[in-house]
């Protein structure tokens, strides 16, 4: 008997051990993606991104350029292109203020973010050069290039669709839309927007002005808004610089899984990967 309970035991063991060498195995199988930091240029503007791509890619894969919020090249940014490569993509994180800048207060924020908002024709110059760098890696298919950003990144990303940066898709989450103009440019590209319901930093005319500007320029999109979302509310921070700066952003973890969730089902309506 008690040989018996001891060979259960171990048989038990060496299951439960099997079990979790699977698990590891799939998880590492899911983690293998290779990062590399491109150095390219806007002009004089010596710029530093990072692409993120699947280890075992077996073909040239459509590029999402991913534009981050205000505060910079930050480790925020990068951890939603890794995502992206684990969907399938080759995913480019952006780099919109120069030797992948980052800031980290509101002030300096601010003040980078505001000379883009001030002058369009520098963000359709520095998403050209992220374009063109994109386009020109091994990996990638240079005929399907995307953008998705978050906070200034989706303004910037939904301004360059405008200005006729060839995007084939653009998804904003929680991005402001102040001051933006649909162009003819744009009605090759499909648009989702995430928006927060919550969000003080988008005013409704600004809202009503965005729908006017698509539905007269003939451009298909898809506006979502989540309930209780505040601005930021896809990044897990964003509670706590809210409450340090005193400012109005939160996390908001179930509308953060719901638009992640709507992208993907537009990326595979609009934008899906070569199989």
């Amino acid at each position: 008997m008690k040989n018996t309970k001891t060979f259960l035991l171990l048989l038990l063991a060496i299951t439960l051990s099997a079990t979790s060498l699977i698990a590891q195995s799939r998880d590492q199988e899911k983690s293998k993606i290779k990062t590399e930091e491109i150095s390219y240029k806007d002009g004089e503007v010596n710029l530093k991104g990072f692409v993120y791509y699947p280890a075992k890619q077996k073909s040239k894969q459509p590029a999402i350029l991913v534009v981050p919020e205000w505060w910079g090249l930050n480790e925020y940014v990068k951890s939603r292109a890794k995502m992206l490569a684990e969907l399938g993509y080759v995913a480019f994180a952006v780099d919109m203020y120069g030797n992948g800048f980052v800031v980290d207060n509101p002030t300096d924020a601010q003040a980078n973010a505001g000379s883009f908002y001030s002058d369009p024709n520098l963000i359709k110059s520095r998403m050209q050069a992220a374009y063109k760098t994109v386009t020109q890696l091994e990996q990638v298919n240079a005929a399907k290039v995307s953008s998705i950003g978050y906070c200034f990144g989706g303004t910037v990303s939904l301004f360059a669709a405008s200005l006729g940066v060839p995007l084939e898709t653009v998804v904003s989450f929680h991005g402001g839309l102040t001051g933006f103009q649909a162009s003819p440019a744009m009605q090759n590209t499909e648009v989702l927007i995430c928006h927060g319901a919550s969000d003080s930093f988008v005013p409704q005319a600004d809202i009503d002005n965005f729908h006017e500007q698509m539905k007269k320029n003939n451009i298909t999109y898809q506006f979502k808004s989540y309930e209780n979302a505040t601005h930021a509310f896809t990044n897990k921070e964003s509670t706590e610089v809210g409450e340090k700066f005193n400012i109005p952003i939160s996390y908001n973890e179930e509308a953060d899984k719901a638009s992640w969730k709507d992208m993907k089902a537009f990326f595979k309506m609009y934008f899906p990967t070569n199989k």
